[in-house]
């Protein structure tokens, strides 16, 4: 068993803020519960509002926390030792306008003491990483959101962290834009780095996580591996068909039955019914092939993260089901 503490160590943490004027308290967080293990990808997933940024604020030693303790590297946060073994993309980043993505990248360099031999080499594989090489000579003033969001990325890594921590890093990204993000985090991963991020686009995370935990009203309410949280849960069957060429209406009529409108896609004649988990897939293709229908595939449809996601949120305004604070912490330690 290993004696290095986790890379990120986050007990009970709770921020409670006060408004202007009336002074109201607004609870952001009620005891988060969070484990990193080195060389992990943990993404850290929730609705606007669940407290994601403002954990990592606190991580980040921009704002202090109303209690319990947020640690990086085992040291207590704000840490300067800490914060210089990590790289940091908030979810809105804002740079100096005039700069160029190469300055942008020299500046995070001076900041932690990078020579400047280091600091050119390691500004143009970054820039070249990011896809950023064109736009060399651009002011950042002049970059798109997905540009910026590049940039930043690029910054990030600029002292070579051995923990990055990145806000919502998909942000404003198109598809091509995404799949380079998930390249990078992976490739990270790979070389023994640590990579914590926050984001909505559910697909993404659930690709390269190795664990997430899923925060909502302050609390985590599941902590965990992808494939574990989410199980081999079948919720359901769907069923494709190619309708006759006699009456394609009729046939379609007939097997959707009952069935919810949101449960039925039909595009020219082939025809897909989401079925629950307990329908009678045998007797609907029984009938299928009485009216003329060919089945084109039966699938099984398991629950997935955004599925779990949902769920867990759901469960939020449901006192009844709604997990208890703690409960997340023994699992988030296993």
């Amino acid at each position: 068993m290993s004696d290095e503490p986790p890379v990120i160590e986050v007990a009970d943490l709770q921020k409670t803020y006060r408004t202007p004027f009336r002074r109201r308290k607004v609870v952001a967080l009620r005891g988060i519960n969070v484990l990193v293990r080195r060389g992990e990808i943990f993404g850290f997933l929730g609705p606007n509002g669940a407290g994601k940024t403002t954990t990592i604020r606190i991580l980040m030693g921009l704002i202090a926390a109303t209690g319990g303790t947020a640690k990086i590297f085992g040291e207590t946060v704000p840490s300067r030792a800490a914060r210089q073994r990590l790289g940091f993309l908030p979810e809105q980043p804002y740079f100096y306008d005039y700069l160029t993505v190469g300055e942008l990248c020299d500046l995070a360099g001076r900041l932690f003491g990078v020579d400047a031999a280091t600091r050119k080499r390691r500004a143009d594989e970054l820039i070249a990483r990011v896809g950023l090489d064109r736009a060399r000579t651009q002011n950042l003033k002049k970059f798109s959101k997905g540009m910026m969001q590049r940039a930043g990325l690029a910054q990030a890594l600029m002292n070579d962290p051995d923990l990055v921590v990145l806000d919502e890093p998909m942000s404003g990204l198109d598809p091509i834009g995404r799949k380079e993000v998930r390249d990078l985090i992976l490739e990270l991963r790979e070389r023994g780095k640590t990579v914590f991020f926050s984001s909505h686009i559910l697909t993404d995370v659930e690709a390269i996580s190795d664990r997430v935990a899923i925060v909502a009203r302050g609390q985590v309410r599941a902590v965990g591996a992808p494939h574990e949280l989410v199980g081999h849960t079948q919720l359901g069957v769907d069923v494709s068909l190619r309708l006759p060429e006699a009456d394609p209406d009729a046939a379609a009529k007939s097997l959707a039955g009952d069935l919810d409108a949101s449960a039925v896609r039909r595009a020219d004649r082939q025809l897909t019914l989401a079925l629950a988990g307990d329908a009678d897939v045998d007797a609907l293709l029984a009938r299928g092939r009485e009216l003329g229908a060919r089945v084109l595939a039966v699938t099984p449809r398991f629950e997935t993260l955004e599925d779990l996601f949902l769920r867990r949120i759901a469960e939020v305004d449901d006192p009844a089901t709604t997990t208890p604070a703690s409960a997340p912490r023994a699992e988030a330690a296993s």
